[in-house]
């Protein structure tokens, strides 16, 4: 067995050699290093949303009482788009602008030491009670004078006094009253019942405004669920409106992309519906964490349309690609060109009909080219592969197939 298996390998051994040594010239693909601009791209997809987006919503449960526009209409800021019956609304704002009054003219009453009538009779009690005193400090001194002369008893002189002395008090409560009526904390309440009465009133004013939607910016309504006199919940959408010149896309960048993508990039924006044309636009924010989208761990990207127009439409399914480099008059080959082992790259380049393994460093590269920073030089022709399915290899005769 072991004579006949040493023969055997001899044999092929022989056979190999001579293979070796007739062997055909190998029929290769090529190409010639040159120079050129070199885009290194990533395309996702993504979706189209206004940046000044206006949504109204019911304010109450009611019936749409009238709608002004259709969807794709192009309204000035200000117009009225649609209304709602509002008549419960401004039941409720009259009450609340009463409420108002009324709470207005407490605190001020509170501010003022009361109402304007309470002031006037208190003014009143005032003059009474000086005009007391005045007169008891005239029977005072009367009857002092008449004591020293004997025709008035201390009896007399004493009860004076007393109506004195009580008419000064009476004075100094009613002076205490008009300067001081209400303390500290009867101005707090007051103030305090005014303001929720303020709130209550801007509220109910808010939602008769509500009621009656008018356009916040001059854009394009381009949306509408609901139809005249149908009856809506509170909460319900009943439109929607965007400056459609002013639009962005959501874009959705699978997680490994992430790292190449800067504020800046420009952006490529394509749509289906209208293949033949498309939009530009630029990275203005990029991911601060990556998120599950169906089967995707992806980043979103903001990107700002720079040629927005009425065509490209919210809500649209867009596919963007974004340029992660762009390297002018690089010197490039094939990525068939290049080899890698044990991480360093090496391409074939053919030299009078043979091919020699050459050590190359390489730059930027996409889906078809790939930058030479050395290794090779401008003009150079390198292998690309066989056309016949067999391996190159240093040293291989081969011919180039045009």
């Amino acid at each position: 067995m072991w004579i006949w298996g040493g023969t055997g390998v001899a044999v092929a051994l022989v056979f190999y050699f001579v293979h070796m040594a007739t062997r055909t010239t190998l029929p290769i693909r090529a190409a010639v290093v040159e120079r050129s601009s070199l885009k290194s791209t990533t395309p996702t997809n993504g979706k189209v949303e206004p940046q000044s987006n206006y949504e109204a919503h019911a304010p109450f449960p009611g019936v749409v009482k009238a709608i002004y526009v259709h969807e794709g209409d192009k309204v000035s800021a200000g117009k009225l788009l649609l209304q709602m019956d509002d008549s419960d609304a401004l039941s409720k704002l009259a009450a609340a602008v009463a409420a108002l009054r009324g709470a207005q003219a407490n605190y001020d009453a509170t501010m003022k030491g009361g109402t304007q009538e309470e002031r006037l009779s208190l003014n009143g009690d005032l003059t009474r009670t000086q005009l007391d005193r005045d007169q008891a400090q005239k029977d005072v001194a009367a009857l002092e004078k008449l004591q020293a002369q004997g025709a008035a008893s201390a009896a007399e002189v004493s009860a004076a006094k007393s109506r004195l002395t009580t008419a000064n008090n009476s004075l100094a409560l009613l002076e205490k009253r008009k300067s001081g009526r209400y303390d500290s904390t009867d101005v707090a309440h007051s103030k305090a019942t005014l303001d929720d009465a303020q709130a209550g009133y801007a509220a109910a004013q808010e939602v008769v405004n509500q009621a009656n939607v008018k356009a916040p910016f001059a854009g394009t309504v381009y949306y509408i669920p609901v139809a005249k006199s149908e009856f809506v919940q509170q909460g319900d959408k009943l439109l929607q409106m965007a400056d459609l010149t002013r639009l962005q896309v959501r874009a959705y960048f699978d997680e490994p992309e992430i790292a190449k993508i800067h504020e800046g990039m420009p952006i490529t924006i394509r749509w289906d519906a209208i293949p033949d044309k498309e939009w530009h636009g630029h990275v203005v924010r990029v991911p601060s964490t990556i998120v599950n989208y169906g089967t995707r761990n992806v980043g979103q990207v903001l990107i700002s349309i720079d040629d927005a127009d009425s065509q490209l439409l919210p809500n649209t399914n867009v596919t963007v690609t974004v340029t992660t480099s762009d390297t002018a008059n690089a010197l490039n080959v094939p990525r068939d060109a290049l080899h890698t082992e044990q991480g360093k790259s090496y391409v074939y380049l053919v030299v009078n009909g043979r091919l020699h393994r050459t050590p190359v460093v390489v730059g930027a590269l996409n889906l078809t080219q790939v930058e030479i920073r050395s290794g090779l030089h401008e003009g150079e022709t390198v292998a690309l592969g066989t056309t016949n399915g067999q391996p190159v290899s240093q040293g291989a005769a081969v011919e180039i197939v045009r």
